[in-house]
């Protein structure tokens, strides 16, 4: 397991001078309640401590990135940016779940896959380089991985709301989605989805979830449609 760390060190550009740290930021609490571990050995408490940092570097971000911003539509800004979904993508980009140590339960159940569980764990790991390399290091990490392309990102995890709002301008008609497979055992399914604007089948995409998958097909969509114009 050190390798694989020590792989992801390598991978995000920063080594631990504590490297348990590392290790208990990809402790999920399966594992720990597995090998009958102190339940404060997981990474839960890294979470709770890397998800205030990153409030308030995203906070930062923000208040200097958009200096016109009121109050309220910087607090529902911040609170898209940094929501699971969001996070799940930017854990999705440096593999993080293949890093975790998880339970044989939730394992088999494609927890490595869950963004609830890879989203908790980016928290965690962001708590874990505060520990070991203070606010500064942990500020360069949050930008580097999390406050890049938020265009595109918003574009995802939002996409449904954004396909919505595009069709109802253009007056293009009712948006739709309907579920045309499903596919593996009830633990770890995959779900596929075509979304319609006026009967007409716009995009497609597949989830572990119908949510998931009705996300991408809308993703899918909204980038047929520029395409188009």
């Amino acid at each position: 397991m050190k390798e694989r760390l020590k792989e992801l060190e390598q991978k995000i550009g920063y080594t631990f001078r504590d490297f348990s740290l590392l290790e208990q930021a990809m402790m999920h609490s399966s594992y720990t309640n597995e090998k009958h571990l102190p339940k404060n050995r997981c990474n839960e408490r890294l979470e709770f401590l890397g998800d205030a940092v990153l409030e308030l570097v995203s906070s930062e971000f923000l208040f200097k990135g958009s200096p016109k911003m009121p109050e309220g539509e910087l607090t529902k800004t911040r609170a898209s940016m940094v929501c699971e979904p969001s996070l799940a993508l930017c854990a999705r980009d440096i593999s993080l779940g293949s890093y975790l140590l998880l339970g044989k339960g939730e394992e088999a159940t494609g927890g490595r896959k869950r963004d609830s569980v890879t989203s908790d764990a980016l928290e965690a790991l962001i708590g874990a380089v505060y520990l070991d390399g203070g606010f500064t290091n942990a500020k360069e990490f949050i930008h580097k991985f999390v406050l890049t392309d938020l265009e595109d990102k918003k574009l995802f995890y939002d996409s449904k709301t954004i396909l919505q709002e595009m069709v109802q301008a253009e007056k293009g008609g009712k948006v739709t989605y309907r579920l045309v497979g499903a596919e593996g055992p009830d633990h770890d399914r995959t779900f596929a989805v075509e979304v319609l604007v006026a009967d007409a089948v716009c995009g497609e995409g597949k989830g572990r979830s119908k949510k998931a998958a009705e996300q991408q097909a809308a993703y899918k969509a909204i980038l047929s449609l520029r395409k188009q114009r």
